[in-house]
């Protein structure tokens, strides 16, 4: 997710009203429990990682029923109280809609974090999402350091944390069966400059 400001602090909007707006506005909105977030642009960093993990998992799943999304595309929790615009979000259900802008049963949800909202996305927004029965993995990549965090979803429903760090590293998807290089996660990007 990029920054989010509200735009709607004191006036509840209804889930309906809000895919109205979506389906009308240019810019993307993301809404919780009636309150609506615009969503800023990302920098180059964000952009890069994003799609250079987005084509990785693209290519890893070929031949499957799985699929790769990236931001423009919404996922929708507890019953349109939420809905989020994920970095890139993977779907393996074949009950997806390809004419839909919504996914309904993710099974991998990527968010690149940004200085501005690592906070949410690691709290709050991961809270949410951990209501998703199908969702088995969470992965937050950073933008500042070469570091990869994914939260796995276990038998008994707790989350366990792997954390894969220098771009030696290399990251374990395993509910998809793929090995993702931090090489090729931040390939053309060199972020050796940064302090984080």
């Amino acid at each position: 997710m990029l920054t989010m400001i509200a735009i709607k602090s004191n006036d509840y909007l209804s889930p309906e009203e809000y895919l109205e707006l979506e389906r009308h506005s240019e810019i993307k909105h993301e809404y919780i429990d009636g309150k609506i977030y615009v969503m800023a642009g990302g920098t180059k960093a964000h952009n890069i990682i994003s799609l250079n993990l987005a084509l990785l998992l693209r290519e890893h799943l070929r031949g499957s029923n799985c699929q790769t999304f990236m931001s423009d595309i919404r996922v929708n929790l507890s019953d349109k109280k939420r809905f989020f615009y994920p970095d890139i979000v993977v779907t393996c259900d074949d009950n997806n809609n390809p004419n839909s802008y919504e996914v309904q049963f993710p099974q991998v949800i990527v968010e690149v974090l940004s200085e501005s909202t690592e906070q949410f996305d690691r709290g709050r927004k991961f809270q949410f999402y951990r209501t998703i029965s199908s969702l088995q993995e969470y992965i937050l990549v950073s933008s500042q350091q070469y570091l990869v965090e994914c939260f796995r979803r276990t038998d008994n429903n707790l989350w366990l944390l792997e954390t894969y760090e220098h771009l030696t590293a290399i990251a374990k998807i395993e509910n998809l069966g793929i090995e993702a290089p931090l090489s090729m996660i931040y390939a053309t990007l060199d972020l050796s400059g940064n302090t984080n």
